[in-house]
């Protein structure tokens, strides 16, 4: 038996790692700004102590990619110095071969230096994201515009994501390892829409876009010049053929091939989200 700290808990992947991990009797904090067990923010170090009194392990994400680059590197310090033996850090897919840029280098970099067990997460891009993230209202408006041509990229389902994260969390065998997270298959965007279409009755079309629009379009969302070049700049390479091939990453980590994306597509439509 743990104590273990979710940061980000009542998040995409906090939330269904808690279940996993209160399911199998484990002692779980949820930190979150609003509605965790306890409040958090990384953006006040004021909080980081009570969250982290009696923790042994602890799920660390950075949910704002805007933020300054050195507020996980000192939560890290401080989580060491209250006694966190082992971190699992959701980083992000490319960033072992970004350069020193990337907002979740550094994360990456103070975890492994911490002197603990710990283990890195990179996940492609999210299948959940046409579901509970960015890309809904544009499934539910019937159109996805996205600079990724025809490029085909391997989503990742949430649900694998966080049964990786909770057993990293629990047990030994995950030390020191960076799971590179994809699901078994690459499929375009707009294979992704017609999946989604076929199993709501409704028509959902992809449209390729120009970089540049697609950039200028998230900064009018409030999104800051160089993180919308940076999120742009991923989904082109979809387009360019640049996307990660899939990966036995969750194999390597549960013993089980990942789940494809039609079984996503197929378990949210019953939840009628999509009509």
């Amino acid at each position: 038996m743990q104590n273990i700290l979710i940061v980000g808990g009542t998040g995409k992947t906090g939330r269904r790692i808690t279940r996993r991990l209160r399911a199998a009797g484990q002692a779980v904090r949820t930190a979150s700004r609003t509605g965790g067990d306890i409040a958090f923010d990384l953006a006040d170090p004021i909080t980081w102590a009570p969250a982290l009194e009696g923790v042994t392990a602890a799920y660390v994400v950075e949910p704002n990619l805007r933020a300054s680059g050195d507020r996980i590197p000192r939560f890290v310090a401080e989580a060491v110095a209250a006694g966190v033996r082992r971190l699992v850090l959701l980083s992000a897919g490319g960033v072992g071969e970004a350069d020193d840029r990337h907002p979740l280098k550094a994360a990456e970099q103070a975890v492994r230096a911490a002197g603990l067990d710990w283990t890195i997460l990179r996940p492609d891009w999210f299948s959940q994201n046409f579901s509970e993230g960015p890309w809904l209202p544009a499934v539910l408006a019937g159109t996805l515009s996205l600079p990724t041509g025809e490029g085909r990229t391997p989503f990742i389902d949430a649900e694998d994501i966080a049964e990786v994260a909770a057993a990293a969390l629990t047990e030994d065998h995950h030390k020191s390892r960076i799971y590179q997270l994809t699901g078994p298959r690459a499929i375009s965007f707009g294979e992704a829409a017609d999946l989604i279409g076929k199993a709501t009755g409704r028509t959902i079309r992809h449209t390729d876009v120009a970089p540049e629009a697609h950039i200028e379009r998230q900064v009018a969302n409030g999104i800051p010049p160089e993180i919308a070049r940076l999120l742009t700049g991923i989904l082109v390479a979809i387009r360019d053929g640049s996307a990660p091939e899939p990966t036995d990453g969750v194999e390597r980590a549960l013993g089980r091939p990942a789940r494809p994306f039609e079984d996503y597509v197929t378990e949210t439509a019953a939840t009628g989200l999509w009509n």
